[in-house]
Parts: structure tokens; C-alpha cells; sequence
């Protein structure tokens, strides 16, 4: 048996895309490792994003595979955006787990900087059951109407995505549990949706207003102008920020993100 650098049996390099290979190697140079298992469910999710023209609207995507903060850091769209964790963090087979006192990853994804005001997404798979009195947020603030923010069924609100305005353009549903896979998306300047699972919670067509954040995007926690804040508990098995999506697209991200967990055997029921 013959291994490539990636740990791959050379015969089986020929099945697997090529920016699945290349995540593969990043994961590998820093240090983590996968199982074939985790390759083979991954190298499909490339598959499947690209054949339902959702790999191009990406700009980081964090599986949270391979049990490390070495491999769970890494980004599969590219080499950008290598995520950093903080010390509080527990990585296992189902994910990445916060201690929800002061455990967050830094992204190193600056919305200014890699979005527009018209257009973008932001994603988060979540496997704990949380009550809705928690007081928890991902995303970056640094003034009411400079915000990207994704509220995981907290603050007895419920779900919340803040693109880009919260006076203007919040959306806030308080269906529960705090568990499934929970999409914010502004397709263009009038069409603000959030989805949990493949449903539509809300949705806003007011018109874009606010500013993009210029500062990083934090998973796990919560980015307030430079100081981390509202940290989470809840196992996180995977993270998407990018461009908007429209419907057809959220749709089919949720059954490629939900075919994917269920292929590692860590979905959670719709």
C-alpha cells in the first residue's frame, strides 16, 4: 500500500477532487489528520456544494473534522482564513465544543473586506440543546448598524441574524430546539432570510443599511468592536461564511450539509 503526502492510498487520489486533496494537505501541514472517513464524507460535501453551485459563494467553510484544533481550524474553500482557537475548547468526532466561558475562534474573516452590503451568508450546524435564556452570539459588532451576527437561539429571542443593521435588518424567529443547522442570508439589497433546517423562519425585504464590519468574524463567541463576549457551550459541527444564497441554494446547502453530518454519524434530526 502506497500513501500519499496526505495520507491517502495513492490509488484512491485519482476519486477525490482537487480542492478536497488540497484541504486535506492543510490539514496534514498543520499538524492535524483525518480518517478516511472524514475524507470521504468531506471530498462528497466538495462534490455536492459544487454540483449545486454552492462552492463558488463560498469563502469559508469549517467542517470541524479530525478531532484537533489543528484540523478543525482549517478552511476547505482555501488556503484563506485559517481559523484560531482559544484555549476552552473540546474537539472530538461530532465536533468542536466551547466551554462557554471564554472559548471562541477567530475566523480571520473580515466581512468589509470580503463581502457587500447586498450580498452575503453566514451558517452554523449546531448538536446541543441549549434553553433559550442562554446568552450567547457568533459574528462581529462594532455599532448597532455595523454588524454581521448570528444569535443561536439565545437571549430568549430565539434565533436572530443581524446583516448588517440590527434597528433595520434583524431578523428573529424563537422556534426551538437550539440544535440543527441555521443559515442568515442577504441574497441582495431587499431579501434578508433565515432558515433552520430547509424552513424559512423570517424574512425581510427593507432595504440594506448599516455598514460591513472591518473587524474579524468569531465563532463561538461573540466579537463586540475588538472584545470577545457571549460565549457558547454548543457543539458546532461545522461553519460557513460567504456570499448570499437564494432559496434554491439554501435549500440544497441544508440537504449537502445534512447529508454530510449524517455520512459521519453526527445529524441532527430535522
Amino acid at each position: 500500500m502506497i500513501l500519499s503526502s496526505s495520507g491517502i492510498v495513492a490509488s484512491q487520489i485519482a476519486s477525490f477532487d482537487a480542492d478536497a486533496l488540497a484541504f486535506f494537505a492543510r490539514v496534514t501541514a498543520a499538524g492535524g489528520s483525518l480518517t478516511l472517513s472524514e475524507k470521504t464524507a468531506t471530498n462528497q460535501l466538495v462534490l455536492d456544494l459544487k454540483a449545486n453551485s454552492l462552492w463558488t459563494p463560498m469563502k469559508a467553510i469549517y467542517p470541524m473534522v479530525g478531532s484537533s484544533a489543528a484540523a478543525c481550524a482549517q478552511n476547505l474553500k482555501s488556503s484563506s482564513f485559517t481559523g484560531t482557537f482559544t484555549s476552552g475548547w473540546t474537539f472530538s468526532s461530532t465536533g468542536v465544543t466551547g466551554n462557554g466561558t471564554n472559548a471562541y475562534m477567530n475566523t480571520n474573516f473580515a466581512p468589509a473586506s470580503n463581502l457587500t452590503l447586498s450580498s452575503g451568508h453566514h451558517s452554523v450546524y449546531l448538536r446541543t440543546n441549549l434553553p433559550i435564556s442562554t446568552s450567547v452570539a457568533f459574528g462581529v459588532e462594532q455599532i448597532v448598524t455595523q454588524r454581521m451576527v448570528l444569535y443561536p437561539y439565545a437571549f430568549n429571542l430565539g434565533w436572530i441574524s443581524d446583516l448588517y443593521d440590527n434597528t433595520t435588518s434583524r431578523l428573529t424567529s424563537s422556534t426551538g430546539p437550539s440544535t440543527g443547522f441555521i443559515l442568515g442570508t442577504r441574497a441582495s439589497s431587499s431579501s434578508h432570510k433565515l432558515f433552520k433546517n430547509s424552513v424559512q423562519l423570517a424574512a425581510s425585504t427593507s432595504a440594506t443599511t448599516g455598514t460591513l464590519p472591518t473587524l474579524n468574524y468569531y465563532l463561538g463567541g461573540y466579537n463586540v468592536n475588538g472584545t470577545p463576549s457571549f460565549y457558547s457551550a454548543n457543539q458546532i459541527a461545522f461553519h460557513s461564511i460567504g456570499d448570499g444564497l437564494d432559496d434554491t441554494q439554501a435549500s440544497a446547502f441544508y440537504t449537502n450539509v445534512q447529508t454530510f453530518q449524517t455520512t459521519l454519524t453526527r445529524a441532527i434530526a430535522p
